[in-house]
């Protein structure tokens, strides 16, 4: 499996420095920050100067503070809501695939219950219910996006439990911990990983959709698409105030879907040559 770690190519390049780059800044925001979040410091869509790099936002505060500080909540939050998700869903899809009978047949077709209805009406009427407080926010969404892990971890421990020396482990009698911690999850980590990644995009767009709509992170605390929706009406004056946390959303977005792309490119090279 050597070959899994094969020189990335310059797109893989590419979106390993613009993960590093956010990941720098979700880590150390504040502290580069060279102005308070709330802190007022002149006209509303004042334009970018030397004191402040991106202009002013709305309330005359300074959008590269805002979105130093923003970056902390638009990333952890969907860090924790991903981490739940995968935390909750791997361990039952793969209990349900090595089981087998009624619990994975109960266990699917609850999964299957929920995702019948679309996520973002269900986390709609749940944020609605409780309110959008981060806990809520990120325990709503982690559960909701638990069923599509499921489902993929579970199809694969299937494949990996039907194989020959996985059939050959059980003969041997080895227990359930063993087949999980040996044959089953060593052999599916590889798309786990990338559906990690994946997930995080969904998760890191769904966060700022949620934002944008007033559901998502909100006041007194930042996130960038709660900072599009409350600066957007500078696009009607031609100022560029939304576009800057809007590219942040995409830039962060296109930098994990290259590395995903080079992690999924190269394992299909290295299980054709293993062909």
């Amino acid at each position: 499996m050597a070959g899994t770690t094969r020189k990335p190519p310059l797109t893989g390049w590419i979106g390993l420095v613009l993960i590093a780059c956010n990941l720098a800044v979700f880590l150390a925001g504040p502290l580069l920050a060279p102005y308070g979040l709330e802190e007022t410091l002149g006209a509303p869509f004042a334009a970018p100067s030397a004191e402040h790099l991106l202009g002013l936002d709305q309330n005359g505060r300074d959008m590269l503070s805002r979105m130093l500080y923003g970056a902390q909540l638009s990333i952890g939050v969907s860090l924790l809501a991903v981490g739940l998700s995968f935390s909750i869903g791997v361990p039952l899809g793969v209990l349900a695939a090595i089981r087998g009978g009624m619990a994975d047949i109960a266990m699917s077709r609850t999964v299957d219950a929920i995702m019948s209805v679309p996520v973002l009406i269900s986390a709609l009427v749940v944020l609605q219910a409780l309110g959008s407080s981060l806990p809520v926010l990120i325990i709503t969404i982690g559960l909701l996006d638990s069923t599509r892990v499921f489902r993929l971890a579970r199809i694969l421990a299937q494949g990996i439990n039907a194989m020959e020396y996985a059939e050959v482990a059980r003969l041997r009698g080895e227990g359930l911990v063993w087949m999980i911690r040996k044959e089953i999850l060593p052999n599916i980590m590889p798309p786990l990983v990338a559906e990690f990644g994946l997930r995080f995009c969904f998760t890191f767009l769904f966060v700022a959709g949620l934002s944008y709509l007033g559901l998502g992170v909100q006041p007194p605390f930042a996130d960038w698409g709660g900072m599009v929706r409350d600066n957007q009406q500078g696009i009607l004056y031609g100022l560029y105030a939304p576009l800057f946390p809007a590219a942040a959303i995409t830039l962060l977005t296109i930098g994990v879907n290259l590395v995903v792309d080079w992690l999924l490119a190269g394992r299909t090279t290295v299980q054709g040559e293993n062909r």
